[in-house]
């Protein structure tokens, strides 16, 4: 980082989601790296030695789909189900990632894609070490999704689409978003106020109107593990 450059304007602890308006953190929306004096390092220990050590293959499970659609929910009953048969598994969920690494961020276009991008990253460092990372986040572009998958190796990067009705979604919106969208108090909330575009080709669509163990084997089975 260059002498005297803030990472963030917002110092504090608190997330800034209630601010969707803002600037965007990022001003190099781009793949290359602002520092020049730098060069990759590479260690002793081979993707093959880490499945050899952790006994699977690594890989990011991106779960996508409106607020609402079971991401979480399924994420976190993936995880355990994994780490219950010995697979090294971490879920990165989209509201908790808010109060640390992107507390800076709200939810303007920008804000989304640097939130999907700082993640993006985070899932390769995860994958590269050998982890099964699963995501729960609305990631309401393809581009953006496209580009997470980009950074990953063939076959490393598997798109999850939760394809619930935004009917049932409203549903079980026990916090109200949905109303607070749709009356004009949430400017920045896909599927009502901004957009959601859904997956054409995902490698799992799962349905979450049917039960969640249910769900859960699916995915196990899909993903081979």
């Amino acid at each position: 980082m260059a002498q005297g450059e803030p990472v963030s304007q917002n110092p504090g602890r608190e997330p800034v989601s209630q601010n969707p308006g803002r600037e965007p953190v990022s001003q190099n929306p781009g793949r290359e790296p602002v520092s020049q004096n730098i060069v990759r390092s590479e260690g002793r220990v081979s993707g093959a030695d880490r499945v050899a050590n952790l006994g699977h293959e690594s890989s990011t499970v991106w779960f996508t789909g409106l607020s609402g659609s079971g991401k979480s929910t399924l994420a976190f009953a993936l995880e355990e189900a994994l780490v219950a048969r010995g697979v090294a598994a971490y879920v990165l969920d989209g509201d908790n990632v808010r109060f640390g690494l992107n507390r800076d961020l709200g939810f303007s276009p920008e804000d989304r894609t640097e939130n999907i991008r700082r993640i993006g990253e985070v899932c390769r460092l995860f994958q590269d070490a050998g982890m099964v990372v699963l995501t729960a986040f609305i990631s309401p572009y393809i581009a953006d999704r496209d580009q997470v998958r980009a950074l990953h190796p063939e076959g490393r990067f598997v798109e999850v689409f939760v394809d619930t009705p935004i009917e049932v979604c409203e549903a079980r919106d026990v916090k109200g978003l949905y109303e607070k969208a749709r009356a004009g108090e949430i400017p920045e909330f896909s599927g009502i106020s901004a957009p959601y575009e859904a997956p054409v080709d995902p490698e799992i669509r799962v349905d979450t109107s049917r039960p969640l163990d249910e769900c859960v084997d699916e995915l196990i089975e899909a993903l081979g593990l």
